[in-house]
């Protein structure tokens, strides 16, 4: 699919697509690949983890009742629940059609959100995935300036047409924003990946090497480019991902970095359930990396819930879509009060210093995401 077309150019750096970000050829794993000139990580920029100092986290504000068939009431009221925790910690911007924001604005209002932290954009999308649509930030490691990377979206594998507003998104943001902005016309979602911040990425080979996203390029091509636009040098790949996952196996609904030469990872304890030896095997991938000093990772296990979903279709819940903020991490629950207590302890664990807050998902899955896969985090 090729990347539609800005509203307002806010290219401000040379802006390669595919060809030029893929002449050379990637080096192994294990080595530092060279990059193409004038691509983000030649001019240094890089994607920074999760839990680096954050300006704001940015949402697209739900409208589409098609995402949640049948039960969309109550999403407006969930996200308006989520706006209201992260202002506690830090900004919120908010892509949504002008038409949205005053209805908006009071759900946030009467759910605690401190509105001087809330912002409001007139981004019209057509969904409310925004980890996957928006922009993928990225920092200059020495001036701190931050720029925005803009791939091709085309709603997992061309599944829910039309997704041309949501490809709006990236180049409307720069534009208001006065980013620098990188184009790839290589189709990326921001869930199918995880950074450490220290030139390692973890994704899986069901997402990123599937036909329905870039049949044309190699998978070391697809490394290639995600070494020349996040500034990383080694690609982790697991397995498969978990039933009901409609993105072809999304790495936040699976494991997360939790430190730079940590993973946190959902296991099954269940033998009977499906997830159980998808799980394993990418669990065992897990303890076979090594860090760039040859150390074992340090691997957290973080259990799964109870399997439920809507009208015979199993929903991909799970507490590895959380979402770090500033000061806080956001976990989503799933009114399975032993299950759900014993995964916040668990992240709690995991990061030590923030704020662990529950919050409600169970509607917000039958969407089949939650936290993690409606927000994108900008970088201070």
């Amino acid at each position: 699919m090729a990347k539609a077309s800005a509203k307002t150019p806010a290219v401000t750096k040379a802006a390669p697509a595919k060809k030029a970000a893929v002449k050379k050829t990637a080096a192994k794993k294990t080595a530092a690949a060279p990059v193409a000139a004038d691509t983000p990580t030649a001019l240094g920029y890089r994607m920074p983890a999760e839990w680096a100092p954050q300006t704001a986290v940015w949402l697209s504000w739900p409208h589409n009742y098609a995402t949640w068939p049948g039960k969309f009431r109550p999403v407006p009221y969930v996200y308006a629940r989520i706006v209201a925790a992260i202002s506690r910690f830090e900004e919120v911007r908010i892509n949504a059609a002008a038409k949205l924001h005053a209805r908006a604005k009071k759900l946030c209002a009467k759910a605690g959100a401190d509105l001087s932290k809330v912002t409001f954009y007139d981004h019209p999308t057509n969904d409310a995935w925004c980890r996957d649509h928006g922009p993928i930030f990225v920092k200059h490691s020495k001036t701190g300036e931050v720029a925005i990377t803009d791939w091709a979206y085309n709603a997992w594998g061309d599944k829910y047409p039309p997704y041309d507003l949501d490809n709006e998104i990236p180049p409307s943001i720069a534009a208001k924003l006065k980013l620098k902005r990188f184009v790839n016309d290589m189709i990326l979602e921001g869930g199918s990946i995880d950074v450490n911040g220290e030139g390692l990425l973890l994704t899986s080979e069901q997402c990123l090497l599937h036909p329905n996203r870039n049949p044309k390029l190699t998978k070391e091509q697809i490394e290639q480019n995600l070494r020349d636009y996040l500034g990383v040098t080694d690609i982790l790949w697991v397995g498969e991902g978990i039933l009901g996952d409609d993105t072809d196996g999304h790495i936040d609904d699976m494991t997360r970095f939790y430190k730079p030469d940590g993973f946190i990872t959902c296991v099954e304890s269940n033998p009977k359930d499906k997830n159980h030896a998808i799980l394993a095997e990418n669990l065992e991938r897990l303890k076979s990396f090594r860090t760039p000093k040859g150390k074992k990772f340090d691997i957290v296990e973080l259990p799964m819930p109870k399997p439920f979903g809507y009208k015979r279709q199993r929903v991909p819940a799970s507490y590895a879509n959380f979402l770090i903020i500033n000061g806080a991490v956001l976990v989503p629950t799933f009114r399975q009060p032993t299950k759900d207590a014993q995964a916040c302890e668990i992240i709690a664990g995991c990061f030590p210093g923030r704020e662990v807050v529950p919050i409600d998902c169970y509607h917000l899955i039958w969407g089949l995401g939650t936290l993690h896969c409606i927000s994108q985090q900008q970088p201070a």
